[in-house]
């Protein structure tokens, strides 16, 4: 698919927010880009919870790619999904079976769930990176208590009133809580059988607290305001199987036992694209546990300087004048700044000058607990600072409504947001395709 242009041609795979900060970093550069993605739209996951939960539509979360680059003349979006790379005769080849010839190659693939060699627990215990995910697990939320409506047998009832979130990270952390305020303040008065309120709403973390990149101040202050809203945290547990029934747990210490419930939510773990091993095998590149691709300080691959690797496919070193290179988190703000920093350095390459070695700027973690409670760790000149509550639920919602993409999405969230705070409703409750939830009975 060659471009009419004889300016050198880069190709940007993936619009997460790596790829997008890439793209954005190069608007007036003397380049064709062509940016491919397997969805139409760049969405910002750290609110795809929201989604999930009912309390925002998707097109609140999400703007279509090529509306962001209708004004960036050098950009030509293209809808596909790369199955492999070829260095040798430099291409990206698609899944219908075109090829993309690139001079310059920016891979932001981003993660997929990983489950620990367990790949069968995805049918049972979804996880949430997509809007189709999202979609997924609001379906089974919100019919898991329409099929307890129906239910006569206590125990078959239970099982549908325990809700699982597996992984105590952040969004296992704020799905957790949200599902408990669903629970507790959404749904009552709205069935007639059951009262929703008490259902129960488990979170089950491997690891001796939740939010293991906090100070355990805040871990464990996370911990007792989820417990506060009615949701009972498990640490120390660690599942050994998942079934349409329930999973099975293997705590630190005593006996496994068996936790019944028919909707699980799996938020443990992550797993580098697919497309990190293929490209590693075809550049003798190295690969970590995760299946992230090792790249250089600069973010490109070994031997192939017109190939960098950022995002979640990346795993990179800050390297801090003075300092140990430190390896770089998977969060959104690094990837951002290894897009901008990946764009900067293929302009270093044009100019025949050297590169830089990539430096992440660490921002600090922030997390919601439902409603007026969150926890927030920032990086400042003077140290960290950590707060919690009220205050730092603040602090999260205004950071998260400043980062959105677009002045449109900004006031949806806002007025959503302000809607079911007062309220207590959440209006995004719509499902299709029911059946799924009343099957195996």
């Amino acid at each position: 698919m060659p471009l009419a242009s004889l300016r050198p041609r880069v190709v940007v795979i993936g619009c997460g927010f790596g790829g997008l900060e890439a793209v954005r970093a190069l608007h007036d550069a003397p380049v064709d880009i062509v940016l491919l993605d397997r969805t139409n739209h760049h969405l910002f996951q750290p609110l795809l919870y929201q989604v999930a939960t009912a309390g925002l539509s998707a097109p609140a979360i999400a703007a279509p790619v090529r509306h962001l680059f209708r004004r960036q003349g050098n950009v030509t979006t293209l809808l596909g999904e790369a199955t492999r790379i070829d260095p040798a005769a430099r291409q990206v080849h698609l899944k219908d079976g075109a090829a993309l010839p690139y001079d310059h190659l920016v891979v932001a693939a981003g993660a997929t769930h990983s489950y620990f060699g367990h790949d069968e627990w995805a049918a049972h215990a979804p996880g949430l990176k997509t809007l189709d995910d999202a979609f997924e697990i609001r379906r089974r939320v919100l019919l898991a208590f329409e099929a307890a409506e129906k239910e006569d047998d206590p125990a078959r009832r239970a099982g549908w009133l325990t809700f699982v979130v597996i992984g105590g990270g952040p969004t296992g952390v704020e799905m957790a809580g949200t599902m408990a305020e669903i629970a507790r303040h959404t749904l009552p008065g709205e069935f007639r059988r059951i009262d929703p309120a008490a259902a129960k709403v488990l979170l089950v973390e491997g690891s001796p607290r939740v939010l293991q990149a906090m100070p355990e101040d805040l871990s464990a202050r996370a911990a007792a305001l989820l417990e506060k809203l009615g949701v009972e945290v498990r640490t120390g547990a660690r599942v050994t199987g998942i079934d349409a029934r329930g999973l099975e747990v293997q705590p630190a210490q005593g006996e496994p036992y068996r936790i019944e419930s028919r909707c699980i939510v799996w938020a443990a773990g992550v797993a580098a694209s697919p497309l990190g091993h293929q490209l590693a095998e075809g550049t003798g590149a190295t690969v970590d546990r995760a299946g992230r691709l090792v790249v250089e300080p600069d973010l490109s691959l070994p031997g192939h300087p017109e190939i960098s690797v950022i995002g979640d496919l990346a795993a990179a070193r800050s390297h801090v004048p003075g300092r140990e290179p430190a390896p770089v988190p998977g969060v959104s703000p690094a990837a951002k700044q290894m897009g901008r920093c990946a764009a900067a350095n293929l302009l270093q390459r044009l100019a025949s000058r050297p590169t830089r070695p990539f430096r992440y700027r660490d921002y600090g973690n922030l997390a919601t607990i439902g409603r007026n409670a969150g926890v927030v760790d920032l990086t400042t000149p003077l140290g960290h600072l950590h707060f919690s509550g009220y205050p730092a639920w603040l602090f999260w919602l205004f950071a998260h409504v400043y980062f959105l993409i677009g002045f449109r999405n900004r006031v949806v969230v806002l007025f959503d947001w302000a809607t079911a705070y007062w309220s207590h409703n959440r209006y995004a409750r719509v499902v299709t395709a029911i059946e799924p939830a009343t099957v195996d009975r």
